[in-house]
């Protein structure tokens, strides 16, 4: 990969970081386990990030891009 393919996926990265800021992803545990009878227990865990580190994939990207042109 150059330089202008590596500067084009950060600037998809970024643009997807600025617009999505986290996403959730969900665990099934088992709680009980008798017989028969079953208990599970959904949980949420949520991963976040800032906005802003979005904003300097994106920065990087173009930097990157520009560069290869010259």
């Amino acid at each position: 990969m150059n330089a202008k393919n590596i500067g084009i996926l950060l600037i998809v990265i970024g643009a997807i970081m600025v617009f999505y800021t986290g996403f959730n992803y969900v665990t099934k545990e088992k709680v009980v386990d008798i017989g028969p009878i079953e208990i599970n227990k959904q949980e949420s865990h949520p991963v976040k990030w800032s906005p802003i580190v979005g904003v300097v994939l994106l920065i990087g990207g173009v930097v990157l891009v520009v560069k290869d042109k010259k």
